[in-house]
């Protein structure tokens, strides 16, 4: 089946901006997916704009060295070339690299070329090489780390757009991608519209009931908010309008 690529429609893409990982999560939860939180990574540089975007696809398999060559690296072919001069505007890479810590999935050069295209940020479940710099750069970058061994020792790249598994969860090309300074989540295509409407309005309610216990309110009748806390919460926010 041919991924949809189309980018997320801008309300829906907004409500994503405004959106934790933690309130999608749990809106995720809801409606019955309990693993769509990625394991193994962190931002490199914390304090950035949220990543949102479409995901697109590379999977690494263990390195050969009869395939894993300077010769063949070098190739237009190489799918980890490939993805760096065919990402879009809006797209998020996702990287399979079985969580392999012995070397990076990619390097600056090559990071750098798919923020100049515009892409909306990079996933690895495995090291970067080059982290330092890749780290500096304004698009969000996420990985287990950094490691200076180049992708020749351990990942061999296989395809592109292929379903994955990144950090323990299941992607497909085309799946919705937000990141933050938490985590990484990913929202199947078919449910992105839902989730985000839903937890976007989830999300000004947790703030709203986070400013009451800030202010003294007890746990009991305000998270979950009982009935005369809501009506407070609606009366204030307009939210009942």
């Amino acid at each position: 089946m041919t991924p949809d690529l189309s980018p997320l429609d801008e309300s829906t893409a907004g409500r994503l901006r405004e959106t934790s990982t933690a309130t999608l999560a749990t809106v995720l939860y809801m409606h019955g997916f309990k693993n769509q939180v990625v394991g193994s990574t962190v931002r490199l540089r914390t304090g950035g704009a949220r990543m949102v975007g479409i995901a697109r696809t590379l999977r690494y398999v263990a390195a050969r060295e009869d395939l894993d060559t300077l010769e063949l690296w070098k190739l237009p072919s190489n799918p980890q070339r490939r993805i760096a001069e065919e990402i879009e505007p809006g797209q998020v890479l996702m990287i399979e690299a079985r969580c392999d810590q012995r070397a990076g999935t990619m390097g600056g050069m090559l990071v750098a070329r798919m923020a100049v295209r515009g892409a909306a940020g990079i996933v690895s479940d495995a090291p970067f090489r080059d982290g330092p710099f890749i780290a500096g750069l304004d698009m969000p970058s996420y990985a287990s780390g950094m490691n200076a061994n180049t992708n020749l020792i351990a990942h061999h790249p296989e395809d592109l757009d292929l379903t994955i598994t990144c950090g323990g969860v299941h992607v497909r090309a085309g799946d919705a991608v937000v990141g933050d300074d938490e985590s990484v989540v990913v929202i199947p295509r078919h449910l992105v519209e839902r989730v985000a409407e839903q937890a976007h309005v989830k999300e000004r309610e947790e703030a709203w009931v986070e400013r009451q216990i800030l202010a003294g309110a007890p746990l009991e009748g305000s998270y979950p908010m009982s009935p005369e806390m809501r009506a407070r919460f609606e009366a204030e926010s307009g939210e009942g309008d």
